[in-house]
């Protein structure tokens, strides 16, 4: 027993060995302990430990129009940069070190926008309240399914609310939440915070408890690209491939969703809303399946004017529905004006809807407000 007791002994002490060596290759400026950032009354500063660097500029997303990178000053190992209190919002930011962008060693919050890791800074306040964690969580799971329309096993990201498990009786109505260009079914967990948004919502009594379900919008690939799985190349200018995500999503997804998990299976308790790509799968969705969503959310994307808009617009008033909410950055100098003519197209066509036209441009400060906003709108 004593033999036994000392090789568990001998394997702790190993195991926290090797932990503290795996911790050391990832320490910077040894013998100068750094804190980055560390936010104050006014300002937020940030150092970086980087002994042998010529040269440390800040980037970062506050600064959005309103000129380029700050200049760090050096004192003794470390790199420093101040900067005044950016309004609440999340934000990201890197260091530029000799040239190359590298993200903050010491700071453990970050997010990844398709194939780039960055650093994160959360101000708080009442607009970014709903960005950080709740007292009450949801769960967020990654679902596969097999789609016989886009020939692949695919995967989707489920949220599902607070006290989901302990209800076996209840059903739950459900938002199709549609990332942009260059996300994934992970975007809006990681860069949207959707999921603290709507845990927030909901524990605040502002929203009612709903399911999220967040598909791949791209049709050849499996899963998020850091899955490292093969994605399948789709013939653009083939009919068969025309449409074929947003057929999938509503033929697909939506029976699926139905099927595997409790809920409120019809129109009036069904919502789309996507962002920039997202959003034109969501008017497109409108289009082709009038009927199936109540509540339709495009973001950052609008519509362009064509000849058959206004027929087109009259099948989703002819079928019905309860929302129809335009948001879109006066800024946005990629979607404002398509949002603009969707706006008149809607007009036009006698259609009630709701625009929130905000300050900033094609920007994920802009998509999570309206996020935060349609929440307590929908399923009402």
């Amino acid at each position: 027993m004593k033999k036994i007791f000392l090789l568990t002994v001998g394997l702790m002490v190993l195991t926290a060995g090797v932990g503290a060596q795996e911790l050391n290759n990832f320490s910077f400026g040894r013998g100068q302990r750094v804190q980055s950032p560390v936010i104050g009354t006014d300002s937020v500063t940030f150092n970086f430990s980087a002994a042998n660097a010529t040269a440390v500029t800040l980037s970062g997303s506050w600064a959005e129009g309103r000129g380029g990178a700050v200049q760090m000053t050096k004192n003794g190992n470390v790199w420093t940069a101040k900067i005044p209190m950016p309004e609440p919002e999340i934000y990201t930011y890197s260091f530029i070190v000799d040239g190359i962008s590298l993200n903050d060693p010491q700071n453990v919050m970050v997010q990844r926008d398709g194939s780039r890791y960055l650093s994160m800074l959360l101000i708080d306040g009442e607009r970014s309240a709903n960005y950080k964690e709740a007292p009450q969580r949801g769960t967020v799971s990654h679902v596969w399914y097999d789609s016989g329309i886009l020939g692949i096993n695919r995967r989707m990201t489920v949220y599902l609310p607070y006290g989901y498990e302990d209800n076996p009786d209840k059903r739950y109505p459900v938002l199709y939440l549609l990332h942009g260009a260059g996300g994934d079914e992970e975007a809006w967990i990681s860069m949207g915070r959707a999921a603290q948004i709507m845990d927030n919502l909901i524990c605040k009594g502002e929203a009612v408890p709903m399911i999220v379900v967040i598909p791949n919008g791209n049709p050849g690939q499996q899963a998020a690209q850091t899955l490292g799985l093969p994605v399948k190349t789709f013939e653009r200018n083939d009919p068969a491939s025309a449409n074929g995500y947003v057929r999938s999503l509503v033929t697909e997804i939506v029976p699926y969703i139905d099927k595997h998990y409790r809920t409120d299976a019809k129109p009036a308790s069904r919502a789309i809303a996507g962002l920039s790509m997202g959003g034109g799968h969501t008017t497109t969705a409108a289009i082709m399946y009038p009927g199936t969503f109540d509540y339709i959310c495009p973001m950052s994307s609008g519509l362009r004017a064509y000849d058959d808009i206004d027929k087109d617009l009259q099948g989703i008033k002819k079928a019905g529905y309860k929302l129809f909410f335009v948001g879109c950055g006066t800024a946005d100098n990629l979607a404002y004006a398509s949002s603009q003519n969707l706006d008149a197209a809607l007009t036009r066509n006698g259609m009630e809807h709701i625009n929130c036209f905000t300050p900033g441009g094609h920007t994920w400060s802009n998509w999570r407000f309206y996020l935060n906003t349609i929440g307590k709108l929908l399923f009402k």
